[in-house]
């Protein structure tokens, strides 16, 4: 399919211990041999000098060939693993990219030859992007649940049951008058797209814990000024991230630190004190903070033990997304019922991270099981169960138009996995990889 053969190092920086230099395309074979000499056997590590015509000895390091369709790409491939000194790999670049034929890979394009010569669908191709990013645990565990090709499958059932119940449909249009064609088949076509339907609503729903898991859960500090939320911001981030004084109204805009909570991804954002205020720059910070607390997974409201008003504190009123939390526990009295903090001594932080894991796991209730994992497969599962929805309560409506309901019904199933045309979308995708991947 690809007249260019392409390579990059697909290692880490340099330098380092070893460097990997990956090679896929027709003139594999031809650019090993200028290089090592005889090709290795295919899939077998060779021990080989690598050298240039015009610069003599480059490296000795391991060949490995990997003979087209059986490769990651599907291609003709090859690694060198060699000494990771820049001087080494500037030298073994160099070469090859003044190769008939070669030219040095973009983000994304062998995986992108992988799913143009069918190695795995576009949905896997997105999971080994969300490994390659994958930060903490739970984000580790959802991409390789979903490289398995699980979401594939389970999209792919639901497709196969579109396209049957459209082949029903067409038979009783087309063939209305054969005695092997039942007369009434529309009606358990409908029941079984209304139970897909159902399905379809549940698993979007899932999309939720998704985001949690790849972008964050939110958690967001918010109280009167000097609360100590800039304080406890550093606590648990285990270093300054956020100025801490003496001065009430210190913190005006959102500090945000990103923190492996138990391995799940959790985003501490530090807010304005909330008060009144005729500062035009301090207004703008409470009504920020305000705004960041309607988008939040999690409120933590800080009052200080040394608040006059702390036996005036109600932990009744927390609800699923707010949590009160009495901070500042070294220096004054505990609200009864609630979590007491000090980020001097720090008193209750592991505490406070359970709870934050805790209602971050329930937030994930359904990330055990297959589900959406980029607002691209939401948008196209929520326009097949619009599709279904149409095709299922329109019964007014011609059955031809209905069957068409259920074929782009299908179609955007198809284009979650890239059974379907999806050119337009392979540039944005793959461009979220790393050189050399």
């Amino acid at each position: 399919m690809f007249q260019d053969t392409i390579f990059a190092l697909s290692s880490g920086a340099l330098p380092s211990g070893v460097a990997i230099i990956r090679l896929s395309g027709p003139q594999v074979q031809s650019g090993l041999q200028t290089l090592v000499g005889n090709l290795p056997p295919p899939r077998q590590a060779v021990l080989r000098e690598i050298r240039a015509d015009d610069r003599g000895l480059l490296d000795r390091g391991l060949v490995l060939f990997f003979l087209g369709p059986n490769s990651f790409t599907g291609e003709d491939c090859a690694e060198l693993q060699i000494h990771g000194g820049r001087a080494v790999v500037s030298a073994i670049l160099h070469y090859l990219a003044n190769l008939e034929g070669f030219r040095p890979a973009e983000a994304g394009d062998f995986t992108r030859r992988a799913f143009l010569n069918g190695k795995m669908d576009l949905s896997g191709a997105e999971a080994l992007a969300d490994l390659i990013a994958a930060e903490t645990e739970t984000q580790r565990k959802l991409a390789i649940q979903n490289t398995s090709g699980r979401q594939r499958q389970l999209y792919g059932s639901w497709r196969t049951t579109l396209l049957r119940a459209r082949a029903f449909i067409e038979a009783e249009l087309d063939f209305a008058d054969e005695d092997d064609v039942p007369g009434s088949v529309s009606q358990r076509v409908w029941e079984n797209m209304r139970a897909l339907a159902a399905t379809l609503r549940s698993h979007i729903a899932g999309y939720a814990a998704a985001e949690i898991i790849r972008e964050g859960f939110r958690v967001v500090l918010i109280g009167a000024p000097n609360a100590g939320k800039s304080s406890l911001l550093n606590a648990l981030a285990r270093r300054e991230v956020a100025i801490v004084t003496d001065i009430p109204g210190t913190t005006r805009d959102l500090v945000e630190v990103s923190l492996d909570v138990r391995g799940l991804k959790v985003i501490v954002t530090d807010t304005a004190g909330i008060r009144e205020t005729d500062d035009v720059v301090e207004k703008l910070g409470v009504e920020r903070a305000h705004g960041a607390a309607r988008a939040a997974d999690l409120v933590i409201h800080l009052m200080p033990a040394d608040a006059a008003d702390i036996d005036r504190v109600n932990p009744l009123n927390e609800d699923n997304n707010r949590i009160v939390v009495t901070s500042k526990c070294d220096v004054g009295r505990v609200a009864r019922g609630t979590l007491a903090v000090s980020a001097v001594t720090g008193e209750g932080l592991e505490e406070l991270l359970d709870v934050i894991s805790s209602r971050a796991a329930a937030s994930l209730a359904l990330a055990e099981s297959t589900i959406p994992t980029r607002l691209r497969h939401k948008s196209h599962l929520s326009d097949c169960l619009s599709c279904i929805d149409v095709a299922v309560s329109r019964d007014d409506l011609p059955l031809e138009l209905r069957a068409e309901e259920l074929r782009q019904a299908a179609d955007h199933l198809g284009r979650i996995t890239g059974t379907t045309d999806v050119e337009d979308l392979l540039g944005v995708i793959f461009s979220e990889f790393c050189i050399g991947k």
